[in-house]
C-alpha cells in the first residue's frame, strides 16, 4: 500500500473511533442551554458560557494543560446566536475538536470560522421559529384560560415553553455533532431552510395579528351633535368603516415606534399608561 492509501485508512479508522460519549455532549449542551441568555459579556456576548460549556469536552480531549488553554482561548472569541438553534453550532464545534484531537487537519481558525459563519443564519432560524412562531402560538392558546380566571392559563406556558426548547435544543446539538460542518453548511444553503424560515415568520405574524385583534380593546364614547338635536356616535361610525379600527391604529402606532426608535419597551409601556389615563379623564377613550 502506498502512503496515500495508508493515510486514508488511518483517517477512516479514526473516524469510527469516538472519544466522546453521548453523555459528554449532553453535559456540554446543558451548560450552554442554561446560561446562554443569562451569562453575556458586552464585549463577547455568549462566548463566556460557550467556553464554559466546552470545558468538559476540552478536558477529556486534551490532557495537557497547554492544549486545554489553547482550546479555551479559541472558544472565548465573540459568539452570539439564538439559544435553541445555536446548539447546532456547539455540536459541530465539539465534532471538530474531536477530529482535531485525533490528528485530523483541523486548524484553530477553521473552528472559529465555522462558529462565526453559522451563528447568524442559525440565529435567524431560531428567532423566526422559536420566538416568532412557538411563543405567540402558546400565548394565543392559553390567554383565554388566563382571562377566564384559570391559573393554568398562566402556568402551563411556563412549563411547555422550556420543555419545547429543551427538546429541540437537545436534538440540535446531537444532530450538529453527527452531521458535522459540511452537512449543516450544505443544509443551510438549500432552499428548504429559507422556506421554513419564511413559513415560520408568516405563522408568527398571523398569531400576533390574532392576539392584537382579540385582546387589544379600545373604544371611544365620543358623540357629535347633528341636526335637530340628534347625535352621531363616533364608535358606531368607526365600526361601520372597519371593526377594530382603533385597536389596529394603536398596534400600528407601537409598531412604527419600534421601527423608528428601537425596542424601548419601558418607554412604550409608560406612554400607553399615561395616554390611557389622560384620554380616560378627558372622555376621549
Amino acid at each position: 500500500m502506498n502512503n496515500d492509501a495508508v493515510q486514508h485508512e488511518l483517517v477512516e479508522r479514526a473516524r469510527k473511533s469516538r472519544v466522546l460519549t453521548q453523555g459528554d455532549i449532553t453535559k456540554a449542551w446543558l451548560i450552554y442551554w442554561l446560561g446562554a441568555e443569562v451569562s453575556s459579556s458586552y464585549e463577547r456576548l455568549q462566548s463566556l458560557v460557550f467556553c464554559a460549556s466546552m470545558t468538559p469536552i476540552i478536558r477529556k480531549l486534551y490532557p495537557q494543560k497547554e492544549d486545554q488553554a489553547d482550546a479555551l482561548k479559541r472558544h472565548l472569541n465573540f459568539f452570539n446566536s439564538e439559544q435553541t438553534f445555536g446548539a447546532v453550532i456547539q455540536g459541530i464545534a465539539i465534532a471538530m475538536e474531536e477530529q482535531k484531537h485525533r490528528g485530523e487537519p483541523i486548524s484553530d481558525a477553521s473552528i472559529t470560522g465555522i462558529k462565526t459563519g453559522l451563528m447568524g443564519p442559525l440565529a435567524g432560524m431560531g428567532d423566526a421559529i422559536i420566538w416568532a412562531a412557538v411563543m405567540p402560538l402558546l400565548i394565543a392558546i392559553f390567554i383565554p384560560f388566563a382571562a377566564s380566571g384559570s391559573a393554568m392559563g398562566g402556568l402551563i406556558p411556563l412549563i411547555l415553553y422550556p420543555a419545547i426548547t429543551l427538546a429541540v435544543s437537545y436534538g440540535m446539538i446531537h444532530k450538529g455533532y453527527t452531521l458535522g460542518r459540511d452537512s449543516i453548511t450544505g443544509l443551510l444553503q438549500g432552499g428548504r431552510i429559507k422556506e421554513l424560515i419564511y413559513g415560520a415568520n408568516v405563522l408568527g405574524l398571523i398569531m400576533m395579528g390574532a392576539l392584537s385583534a382579540s385582546y387589544v380593546k379600545i373604544t371611544t364614547p365620543l358623540k357629535i351633535g347633528a341636526l335637530e338635536g340628534s347625535q352621531v356616535v363616533v364608535q358606531q361610525v368607526l365600526d361601520t368603516i372597519a371593526p377594530g379600527l382603533l385597536p389596529l391604529a394603536a398596534v400600528f402606532a407601537v409598531y412604527f415606534y419600534l421601527v423608528k426608535k428601537g425596542p424601548r419597551y419601558t418607554t412604550i409601556l409608560l406612554s400607553i399608561v399615561a395616554l390611557s389615563v389622560v384620554c380616560s379623564l378627558l372622555g376621549i377613550l
